[in-house]
């Protein structure tokens, strides 16, 4: 194989890890996309916490 034809195949090899590559991270980014807004969803629909002293103490006369 010449010099030519084999610099051709390293960069064809180099080109193909390198969308490889490029492919994962863009999959990655999805994936932690998809999580944050699952989890802003869950906070969102989450209920209001009580107002501050309310639920501390139990009233026995009631």
């Amino acid at each position: 194989m010449s010099d030519i034809a084999a610099t051709a195949v390293a960069m064809k090899q180099a080109q193909t890890v390198q969308t490889a590559q490029m492919l994962m991270v863009k999959k990655q980014h999805e994936m932690e996309m998809s999580m944050i807004a699952m989890l802003t969803e869950a906070v969102e629909s989450a209920p209001a916490p009580a107002p501050a002293g309310m639920g501390a103490n139990v009233d026995k006369r009631a």
